[in-house]
């Protein structure tokens, strides 16, 4: 891949994690630098730091005395419990930790910093303060009375919970209990054969499930960092499922996990891999132009195909195209850009270069800490202070298997966020191939989550605006994962939509109308009028080219 920068484009301080901030990361030598500059600061104006520090004082003293000036907010579930309102102690010890919240909030909103290096301090006493809070203590009025009400055996497991993650999870407590799911088993478990299967991945076609499907299937691409069957966990939430039920013929990549040796595989690697797959599956369903639906980082690799295949006058290849929750505008405000400068980019890319690929339980690892009081200190709380077991749940458990990127692929994204490169005709070359897909004029349906820290929804909106053809954008009101596993019964499903497309986010969303429920039947009344004609399914999978190599799920998504 070969990016080529804009001029003059501007930067933006961060408030919140993204896909941005896991490919890059934070070093450690950067919150030291970023702690070191704030106490300089504090020492090298005293009277401004003296007058906060008599202010807290003044706080703490009326706290004391039984005060009670703050209130948590209501979406904060670490202080829901009702002693920490009813009993003196907890009351003042609550009081105290969001006076200090406040006053240090202040201190830096008031320091004569520029606003990147107030950004880098907030985001610092953000984390912590999340980790000094009242209720990770082991005086946590739950687990007291998980305590008592266990005669003790809480402090024993969570003991054990403590020490087995310390040896065998880096250190952070467990999200899910993955004993309770096995790939294949109770995940991935749609009856299918692999197809196809090339270096980077394995092409999976499904058996149908319905008398009649439609002529034109739905290849769906997957992102690279996690595996395919986000798309097929288990029955009631399989969009995989939901397609085949309903008429549509489904082929899934399944990528491959690369190792240090595949250190060279880049983004025009992944887009040829995806050509040949695209290839097999017009061969078995006899259907020259399938429709691609691409997630996140899977979505960014099938736009490139497509701005491939438009410039060497195949485009007739693809009916349309479906985004959920991708970036292709890599425009916004980010965490990682308060500490992404020259060295640091070329720092992380020699890192993983020298290790051949950035392993996905690092990206795991910073995702935590950018949202710790749901990612880290939650599961602090009820793994070690309660004693008890994660939850078994699905998608925390398709989180957590999670894999590898190769060097090379790292740095072609690392290259996407710096340079933005999309935006601009010819500022991606493909295999070669400069792209542009302002001239893809083919029928596109974007999904975007409201509350989605990974890809935020207005960089999906802009991202929507940079694709020819006819163009339907939709906001789920959920986050990132939620987003794509949407299936229809959830009472507290909802959408917005626009057909106005409007330049500017904020614009679309003023005039968008909401609807109840899931997307989900809104993109199936779409895509079937533009399936073809229903048909009798094949009971064999594969054709005499590609005949079956084997039952799904495959082999390239039980690597470790």
């Amino acid at each position: 891949m070969q990016d080529h920068p804009g001029k003059g484009a501007p930067t933006h301080p961060a408030t919140h994690s993204d896909a941005h901030q896991a490919i890059l990361g934070v070093r450690g030598r950067d919150l030291l630098s970023t702690l070191r500059s704030v106490g300089r600061h504090g020492l090298g104006n005293p009277l401004p730091t003296a007058r906060h520090l008599l202010a807290l004082g003044n706080q703490l003293g009326r706290v004391m005395l039984g005060d009670t000036p703050y209130q948590p907010s209501a979406r904060d579930n670490r202080f829901a419990d009702p002693t920490w309102r009813q009993n003196p102690f907890y009351r003042r010890s609550l009081q105290a930790y969001l006076a200090w919240q406040k006053h240090t909030r202040l201190w830096i909103d008031e320091t004569h910093q520029n606003a990147d290096d107030r950004a880098r301090a907030h985001f610092l006493f953000n984390l912590i303060n999340d980790a000094l809070a009242p209720s990770n203590s082991p005086l946590n009025p739950l687990a007291v009375k998980e305590l008592l009400n266990t005669g003790g055996q809480s402090l024993v497991r969570g003991i054990g919970h403590l020490l087995d993650d310390l040896r065998h999870n880096d250190g952070l407590p467990r999200q899910v209990d993955e004993r309770a799911f096995q790939v294949g088993e109770n995940l991935a478990a749609s009856p299918g054969a692999v197809v196809f299967r090339n270096e980077l991945l394995e092409l999976i076609q499904y058996q149908p499930m319905s008398e009649r499907q439609h002529a034109r299937p739905v290849l769906v691409v997957p992102p690279q960092i996690n595996k395919y069957y986000i798309f097929d966990l288990q029955p009631t939430n399989s969009l995989v499922q939901y397609m085949l039920k309903n008429g549509l013929q489904v082929f899934m990549i399944s990528w491959r996990n690369p190792d240090p040796c595949h250190r060279e595989w880049g983004l025009s690697r992944y887009v040829h891999a995806l050509e040949e797959a695209l290839d097999a599956c017009r061969s078995i369903s006899a259907s020259r132009d399938p429709h691609l639906m691409g997630a996140c980082a899977g979505g960014l690799t099938m736009a490139a195909l497509q701005g491939y295949l438009q410039a060497r006058q195949k485009l007739r290849r693809v009916r349309s195209a479906t985004y959920l929750v991708s970036l292709l505008d890599s425009q916004f405000d980010s965490p990682a850009s308060l500490f992404a400068d020259e060295q640091t980019l070329e720092a992380a890319k020699r890192r993983s270069y020298q290790r051949g690929v950035l392993d996905g339980g690092e990206v795991a690892r910073i995702f935590a800490w950018m949202r710790p009081n749901d990612l880290i200190w939650n599961y602090w709380v009820n793994n070690y202070l309660l004693g008890k077991t994660p939850p078994a749940f699905d998608i925390l458990y398709w989180n957590a298997d999670s894999t590898r990127l190769p060097a090379a692929l790292h740095r072609d994204l690392l290259d996407f966020f710096k340079l933005n490169p999309l935006t601009r005709a010819a500022g991606l070359d493909v295999c070669g191939t400069p792209i542009d897909l302002g001239q893809v004029d083919l029928d596109s349906f974007t999904v975007a989550g409201s509350n989605d820290h990974i890809t935020p929804w207005d960089a999906v909106y802009r991202s929507a605006l940079l694709l020819g053809g006819d163009r339907r954008f939709v906001l789920a009101n959920s986050g990132h994962i939620q987003s794509i596993i949407n299936p229809p019964g959830n009472p507290k499903a909802h959408y917005l939509e626009n057909s106005t497309l409007a330049s500017d986010p904020r614009a679309w969303l003023h005039d968008a109308q909401r609807r109840e429920g899931s997307w989900w039947p809104a993109w199936l009344e779409w895509i079937k009028p533009r399936s073809g004609p229903l048909k009798a399914p094949r009971s064999a999978l594969g054709n005499a080219r590609y005949p079956a190599l084997g039952p799904a799920p495959g082999t390239y998504v039980l690597s470790r």
